[in-house]
């Protein structure tokens, strides 16, 4: 899972995998013919419509803003809201860090921008890349800025 773009060499680009947007579409989909199907039954049928455009409206916004996170010398540029941008100098930049959190069997890891005035979580799904090491190449380019 490596969907990051070296732009050129000092810009770096973090993206949802092609692929997952065209899974969510197909689970969409399924799921709009198992409510087809479903027509007797009023409350799964309800289920699986809210299922098929939650899924749909996922996958819709990994296709209009597919990169979540984008770095140069100058800024970070992050997804705001379902699919707009925001782009960061550096010295509003306060904290790059990874919060990992561990419940009964499962690890999750995120990767947080805090901002003077917002906090921007991504995970490993929304960077195709491991969230430490998109964590270490955001703290490498913040630190060339501030030279």
């Amino acid at each position: 899972m490596d969907a990051v773009d070296e732009v050129n060499g000092a810009e770096r680009r973090w993206r949802v995998p092609p692929a997952q947007p065209v899974v969510k579409a197909v689970a969409a989909v399924a799921f709009a013919v198992v409510a087809a199907a479903s027509l007797d039954d009023p409350p799964f049928l309800l289920l699986a419509l809210v299922a098929a455009g939650g899924l749909a409206a996922l996958a819709l916004r990994d296709a209009i803003a597919p990169v979540r996170v984008a770095a140069d010398d100058e800024a970070v540029t992050v997804v705001s809201g379902y699919a707009g941008r925001r782009r960061v100098p550096w010295p509003s930049v306060r904290e790059i860090r990874v919060d990992e959190r561990r419940r009964l069997l499962h690890r999750t890891r995120l990767l947080e921008i805090e901002t003077d005035d917002d906090l921007y979580l991504f995970s490993a799904f929304d960077l195709g890349a491991d969230v430490r090491d998109a964590a270490g190449e955001l703290e490498r380019l913040r630190a060339r800025a501030d030279r």
